[in-house]
């Protein structure tokens, strides 16, 4: 037992002189520049006023936070692979005349043209499928949608156009 006790070592036992000496002789030389810089900091806020920071008084008692830098986003790389392609196009919009007596009546009378078209068309959707698909320019349309949840639009050709022709060269007449 007093072997093992004696291989162990103590932080009481003596460390030796020299290695003591050498680490408390090393920053001398760094104390000495450090204290002329101090010296120089302490004289400088000797002279000048001494200023202290006002604290902000605060008007509002709602706290806004502070703006900080937004940056443009500026991905890696693209989420999608591929751009998805619009759904509604032309064929789409328009799915058919209509042949009716009354839709032939505003076809000889008022100059329109009478459609069935797809439930979520807009008007402008359904004037540049007119003028895609029949090479007429629309002045007005009108839309309504039907008791049995389909949607009609009436289109109003304009002055240079005949809304007969068109008819004739559909094939409704």
């Amino acid at each position: 037992w007093l072997k093992r006790a004696s291989s162990i070592p103590n932080a009481h036992t003596p460390q030796p002189a020299l290695a003591l000496a050498t680490h408390a002789m090393a920053p001398k030389k760094a104390e000495k520049k450090g204290d002329a810089t101090k010296a120089a900091k302490t004289a400088k806020a000797v002279k000048g006023a001494v200023t202290r920071k006002a604290k902000k008084i605060r008007t509002n008692v709602h706290f806004f936070r502070p703006k900080t830098l937004i940056k443009k986003r500026d991905p890696k790389y693209p989420r999608k692979s591929v751009e998805t392609r619009g759904r509604m196009d032309k064929y789409r919009i328009i799915t058919c005349p209509v042949t009716t007596e009354s839709a032939m009546k505003k076809i000889e009378e008022i100059n329109t043209l009478v459609f069935l078209v797809d439930i979520r068309a807009t008007k402008l959707n359904i004037k540049d499928a007119v003028k895609q698909m029949y090479d007429v320019k629309c002045a007005k349309v009108n839309t309504l949608i039907r008791p049995d949840g389909k949607k009609k639009a009436y289109v109003h050709l304009t002055q240079d156009y005949d809304a007969l022709d068109v008819a004739n060269r559909i094939g409704i007449i």
